[in-house]
C-alpha cells in the first residue's frame, strides 16, 4: 500500500482509506485525517468534505456496518485482511447512507481502489460483495426495537455489545436509543468567542458579514455554533485570537468554577487549554493560572494557544498528577480544576474509534486513576477554596462512584452545589445532587459532560 500512497492521497475515497487503514493499525482519526489532507493542500473542498463524512461516518457506524456485510460475506470478516476489511465498510457506507453517489459509481470506485492500493487480487470479491448488497437488501435482518432492543442498539445504532447493555441498563430503551443515534451524527462545529479580544454580538456581525449563518448556543454565554466544518476556513479573526473551537458542554465547566481576579487558579489536567483559557477570559486576565499537564508537548500547544488569545499570566508546568506534586505549596490555590483523563464515552461523535477501543476494564481502571488526581489536587486547595471534578463521560464508575468514595475518604470537603449562581436556564443541566450531568440527547446536542464540585472547609 506504501508505494501507491501517492494515488491514495489523490482524491476523497483514498485519503478516507489511508485514513480507516492507520485508525485500524492505531492511530487516531482526527490526526491522521489532518495529515492526509494536509499533505494536499489544493485538494477541492467538496473532495476534504467527502473525505471527512466518510472517514468518520465509517467508525461511527462500524459496527452497523459489519452487521450489514456479515449477510454477505462468506468468510468471517475477523479473518479478512484488515485492509479488505476497510475497502469493504467504506463501500457499504456509501451504499447505505450516501444517496447522492450511485450505487454503481460506489461499486466500480471502491473496485478501482483496490487496484490502486495493491488489493487487485481482492477486487472480486469487492465487487462480489457490494453488488449482493445492491441486488439483495433484504438479506441482512435488522432488528427492530420493539422485538429486540439491545440488538436494536448494538446493530441498528453501531454501539459495542457492552455499551449497548450499559446505557440500557443506566438510561432505560428509549434514552440510550436517542443518545446512541445522536451519537452517529457529526458533531457541531462550536466556537468560544474569547472575550478578552471581542464580545459575541460583534463577532456574529462579522460572521454575517462574511455570509456565514451562525447561531449563538442555548446555554453558554460566549458559543457559537457554525453550519458546518468547512465554515472554519472562511471564519474571520482566526489570527487575532477572536475565538477558540470548543463544545459547549466545555465551556460551562469554567463558569461551574467561577474564577475571579485576584485568584490563584490551578488546572491539573490541562491540555490542550480550552478551559485554561476560558478561565482566563472570564478573569479579563486578573488571575494567576498554573496549567498542568503530563505530556510538555501539549502545555507547548497550550502556550502557543493562550498567546493568539491574548491570555496573560498563565504558566505551564509538566507533572503527572497521579502523584503528589510537591512543586507547589500546599493549599495555595483558591480555585482548582480537575478535568481527568476519563473513558470518553460522551464525545463518541469526535473520536468515534473509542466506542470500537473501550472496554469496561478501562472504565474500572481509570477510575482509580482519577481517585489518584483528585486525591493528590485536594491537598492544594486552600481552606474555604473551590475544586471542580469534571469528565466527558456517561459511567457512574468515573462520576458519582469517585465522588462518594472522594466524600467519604476527605473529611475536610464537603459537597458545592454546582446549581449556586447559574441562570435560571441552566438548572436543567444539573441533577438532584447539583452535579452537571449534559446529555447529547437531552441538552441542544452539547457533548455529554460530568462536573461535581466540593469546598474545603476553614481550617
Amino acid at each position: 500500500m506504501a508505494k501507491n500512497k501517492k494515488l491514495q492521497l489523490s482524491d476523497a475515497r483514498g485519503i478516507a482509506f489511508t485514513v480507516l487503514c492507520r485508525v485500524d493499525e492505531g492511530a487516531y482519526s482526527d490526526l491522521a485525517l489532518d495529515a492526509e489532507l494536509n499533505a494536499v493542500p489544493d485538494l477541492d473542498s467538496r473532495e476534504r468534505g467527502l473525505a471527512t463524512e466518510l472517514v468518520y461516518g465509517v467508525l461511527r457506524r462500524q459496527g452497523n456496518l459489519d452487521y450489514a456485510l456479515r449477510s454477505y460475506c462468506r468468510q468471517s470478516l475477523e479473518k479478512l485482511e484488515p485492509p479488505v476489511r476497510c475497502l469493504l465498510r467504506l463501500g457499504f457506507y456509501q451504499l447505505l447512507y450516501l444517496d447522492r453517489i450511485p450505487p454503481r459509481a460506489v461499486v466500480h470506485s471502491m473496485v478501482e481502489l483496490a487496484r490502486r492500493t495493491g488489493l487487485e487480487r481482492v477486487t472480486g470479491l469487492i465487487n462480489g460483495i457490494l453488488r449482493s448488497g445492491l441486488r439483495e437488501p433484504e438479506r441482512v435482518v435488522w432488528p427492530q426495537a420493539e422485538q429486540d432492543p439491545l440488538g436494536w442498539l448494538q446493530h441498528q445504532l453501531s454501539l459495542p455489545e457492552w455499551l449497548a447493555r450499559r446505557w440500557q441498563k443506566q438510561y432505560g430503551d428509549i434514552e440510550a436509543g436517542a443518545l446512541a443515534e445522536t451519537l452517529l451524527s457529526p458533531a457541531p462545529v462550536t466556537l468560544r468567542v474569547n472575550t478578552l479580544k471581542i464580545d459575541r454580538p460583534t463577532f456574529m456581525q462579522y460572521l454575517a458579514e462574511a455570509g456565514i449563518e451562525a447561531r449563538i448556543t442555548r446555554y453558554a454565554p460566549e458559543g457559537v455554533v457554525l453550519p458546518e466544518a468547512g465554515s472554519l476556513l472562511a471564519l474571520p479573526g482566526r489570527e487575532e485570537g477572536w475565538y477558540q473551537v470548543q463544545d459547549e458542554a466545555s465551556m460551562l465547566i469554567a463558569h461551574l468554577l467561577r474564577p475571579q481576579a485576584g485568584d490563584r487558579i490551578l488546572d491539573v489536567c490541562a491540555a490542550p487549554g480550552g478551559k485554561t483559557t476560558h478561565m482566563a477570559a472570564l478573569t479579563a486576565n486578573g488571575a494567576e493560572i498554573v496549567a498542568l499537564d503530563l505530556h510538555p508537548k501539549r502545555l507547548q500547544l497550550l502556550t502557543e494557544g493562550a498567546r493568539r488569545l491574548g491570555c496573560e499570566k498563565i504558566s505551564v508546568q509538566p507533572w503527572d498528577m497521579s502523584r503528589p506534586c510537591d512543586v507547589f505549596t500546599p493549599g495555595s490555590f483558591q480555585r482548582v480544576l480537575v478535568d481527568a483523563p476519563c473513558t470518553g464515552l460522551g464525545v463518541l461523535r469526535r473520536n468515534p474509534e473509542t466506542r470500537w477501543r473501550r472496554t469496561e476494564q478501562d472504565i474500572k481502571r481509570l477510575a482509580v486513576e482519577q481517585q489518584k488526581i483528585l486525591g493528590n489536587a485536594v491537598l492544594l486547595v486552600a481552606p474555604g477554596g473551590l475544586l471542580i471534578y469534571s469528565l466527558c463521560t456517561t459511567t457512574d464508575e468515573e462520576s458519582c462512584q469517585v465522588v462518594a468514595k472522594f466524600l467519604a475518604t476527605h473529611p475536610q470537603f464537603e459537597t458545592y452545589d454546582l446549581r449556586q449562581h447559574q441562570p435560571d436556564s441552566w438548572q436543567e443541566l444539573f441533577d438532584d445532587e447539583g452535579h452537571l450531568l449534559t446529555l447529547t440527547s437531552r441538552h441542544g446536542g452539547m457533548d455529554c459532560f460530568y462536573a461535581a464540585g466540593f469546598r474545603r472547609k476553614s481550617d
